[in-house]
């Protein structure tokens, strides 16, 4: 029987196994993921019922073809959402959890019958001989003849200047700590470092746990994530058509439409949302170089205009800025010092000169390590010994190809290694919500599936 191996049974890994179990017969698919349920991955294990989806539920699916899969779910399962989870306009902004539910039903069937099989692990190395041979946590081995790496990125990077503080319960480098978060929350000062989504979920969990105290949120620009904009008719901007081949052109056609859109009535995220919708093709008419001077220059513009926080998050946000109790702000994190009164952090505010503060923690939300992508994992560094992957030119993820087919040492495809989600984006371009990782697990699903029914063809069924 054919083996697939699935490295990642979060959103990405969760739904590549499921569509390649419905195109395949007399195959063993077998996700490699420590976690107690496939499909939560990081972002919807989260039990914190501040931490809602970024995107309306009408939005977010596990079939293509179906875009308003969850929203449809939940109607059909009756599903008991908490408060304020429905806006004005009636869009479901429900709590994360209920993203994993969606999934694991899906999968239950899958499972039951053994079409799927869950290994609760972690898969620590990955060489290749004849087949594929993965080294288990649990000191067991496994033999596949594809695999999938569906990891998602690795967790923020301690900066060096903050080394000497690893130790120290008052810094939290890890913000999905619930446990740390709840304590922060007993505390009276607080600093963030970062101003992203990551932020915007720690200052509502702090909010939500009854913090009275006050927040200071700094990242080099002191942008933080926008909002929605639901109910308005969709923007007629086209990016496809003719696309920009500079990221000067595409950031002035981006403003030109916004201003048309704007004379129309219609808000930004109109025009935005055809941007995200036309991310492939855009991408694809940039050249090498123009990619790198997009992401050098305007990749924190499309991220926090791009991701989006939920309305109860903004809602939070906004009240305690009116009230004076978070401030965001632009600035450089010169060090941090140990003190009896709490972590003395030194600062530079943009355009001013430095001043000391005492804060009671200091948490980190600066976003993904993505110098470490390969180092940070032990079953990626091992498979980029063994010459079977390497980083892509962006350092956005790894190098890919045709979409999914990863590229080894040698700038050679490697047969029947496969990527799949945020992992595979210096390639194919936006691939970080929900609508493009679920096009992209059909995609990586149906190419598994073609080059097993090349071998043998009576395996495929769709």
């Amino acid at each position: 029987m054919t083996v697939v191996a699935i490295i990642g049974g979060g959103f990405t890994g969760a739904l590549t196994a499921w569509h390649l179990a419905w195109q395949t017969l007399d195959v063993q698919i077998i996700v490699i993921e420590p976690r107690d349920r496939l499909g939560a991955g990081l972002a919807y294990s989260t039990a914190d019922p501040a931490h809602r989806i970024n995107v309306p539920a009408s939005r977010m699916t596990m079939r293509t073809d179906i875009a308003d899969g969850l929203h449809r779910w939940i109607e059909a399962q009756g599903i008991a959402l908490s408060p304020n989870s429905v806006t004005a306009e009636g869009a479901l902004f429900p709590q994360r959890g209920v993203v994993a539910d969606y999934v694991a039903q899906a999968l239950a069937p899958d499972l039951a019958q053994g079409r799927i099989r869950h290994l609760r692990t972690r898969a620590t190395g990955l060489t290749r001989t004849d087949r594929f041979r993965l080294t288990l946590e649990n000191g067991t081995a496994l033999e596949a003849d594809h695999v999938v790496i569906a990891t998602s990125h690795p967790p923020p990077a301690l900066p060096a200047s903050l080394a000497a503080l690893r130790d120290d319960p008052r810094l939290i480098a890890d913000p999905s700590d619930a446990a740390a978060i709840t304590a922060a929350a007993l505390t009276r000062r607080v600093m963030v470092l970062g101003t992203g989504l990551t932020s915007a979920d720690v200052v509502a969990s702090l909010d939500r746990q009854g913090f009275r105290g006050a927040i200071l949120a700094l990242s080099r620009r002191g942008q933080r994530s926008r909002g929605h904009a639901v109910g308005h008719p969709e923007s007629d901007a086209d990016f496809a058509v003719t696309p920009a081949r500079t990221a000067l052109w595409l950031l002035r056609r981006v403003r030109a439409e916004v201003a048309r859109d704007a004379a129309h009535g219609l808000p930004w995220q109109a025009a935005l949302d055809n941007v995200r919708r036309d991310g492939p093709a855009i991408w694809a008419a940039l050249p090498q170089a123009e990619r790198a001077r997009l992401v050098h220059r305007l990749r924190v513009w499309w991220d926090v205009h791009r991701f989006r926080i939920a309305p109860q998050v903004e809602a939070v946000l906004d009240h305690l800025i009116a009230q004076d109790r978070l401030r965001i702000r632009a600035g450089h994190l010169i060090g941090i010092e140990r003190d009896k009164a709490g972590l003395i952090v030194t600062w530079t505010p943009k355009g001013r000169t430095a001043r000391r503060e005492v804060f009671d923690r200091v948490i980190l939300t600066t976003g993904p390590a993505h110098d470490r992508i390969i180092a940070g994992s032990p079953v990626l560094a091992s498979a980029a010994i063994d010459g079977l992957l390497r980083a892509d030119a962006l350092g956005l993820g790894l190098d890919v190809t045709d979409g999914c087919r990863a590229v080894g040492a040698t700038g050679a495809p490697v047969p029947d290694l496969w990527i799949a989600g945020p992992l595979a984006r210096g390639h194919v371009g936006e691939l970080m919500g929900i609508p493009e990782v679920t096009a992209h697990a059909e995609l990586v699903a149906s190419r598994v599936a073609d080059a097993i029914a090349k071998d043998r063809p009576h395996t495929r069924t769709a």
